[in-house]
């Protein structure tokens, strides 16, 4: 059965994450819906990986089987906008090899964490509004760790299901923009819950709470409770995939 990547982002503000999940809307739900209804077949609908409550996606990939489309892939994402709610957008779909997997043949995944310096009534949504005063420089050294660093246990949600807590960050930085602060990551992989937890203590290294030695300190404990807390998820969004 021919198998198709989608291109798409979302809005994540009103959905329990991407992943369908009993007595809660979820982004994979309102997709494998619209296109089973529109398509008149049975469509599941596999992402690149789960993001949790809150969490938006400027770009995000997934894929799906089916029997065939039935109209030419340029014009089944027009229709199907129409259909799709606003807060959730098609870029594009195209066969691949039957083979590619929008979760497991990802090779990369890049997120960045918007922070507002500012009262912003129209980035509540969107961005994690911190006014305290920070060093950034000091962020950015601390954040360099990172990248020598391969076991991320203390910033791991606890009790998941996966078989390792080993990661390769091959980027990551913060860079003031205007009124927000961006904080960027790229990995091979990421654990649940592991970049709100970075963006948490990161923070308390810019207040002056935290330094660059005790980041190394957390990391060699492997212990989720050693590290700081998990900033709110409206400022963290997925922007890039890689395959």
């Amino acid at each position: 059965m021919p198998r198709y990547f989608t291109e798409l982002s979302f809005k994540g503000t009103r959905y329990h994450g991407w992943q369908v999940q009993p007595n809660a809307l979820s982004v994979q739900e309102v997709l494998e819906t619209t296109f089973s209804t529109f398509m008149r077949q049975k469509i599941e609908v596999t992402g690149a990986g789960r993001t949790d409550t809150g969490v938006h996606a400027s770009f995000y990939v997934a894929h799906f089987d089916a029997d065939s489309l039935p109209f030419a892939p340029a014009d089944l994402v027009e229709k199907l906008n129409r259909f799709l709610p606003n807060d959730i957008a098609l870029k594009s779909i195209r066969e691949v090899d039957e083979n590619l997997h929008a979760r497991f043949s990802a090779t990369r995944r890049t997120y960045q964490y918007f922070i507002s310096r500012v009262k912003d009534p129209f980035t509540l949504d969107t961005s994690y509004q911190y006014l305290w005063p920070l060093d950034v420089e000091a962020m950015n050294r601390a954040a360099e760790v990172l990248l020598q660093w391969e076991d991320f246990t203390s910033f791991s949600k606890l009790h998941t299901d996966v078989k390792t807590n080993n990661c390769r960050v091959t980027e990551a930085f913060w860079k003031e923009e205007g009124t927000q602060l961006v904080f960027t990551i790229s990995a091979d992989r990421f654990l649940r819950n592991m970049v709100r937890a970075i963006v948490g203590t990161l923070l308390e290294v810019g207040r002056g709470k935290l330094t660059r030695d005790g980041l190394i300190a957390i990391l060699e404990k492997k212990d989720r409770s050693e590290a700081g807390t998990s900033v709110l998820p409206q400022g963290l969004f997925l922007t890039d995939i890689q395959y």
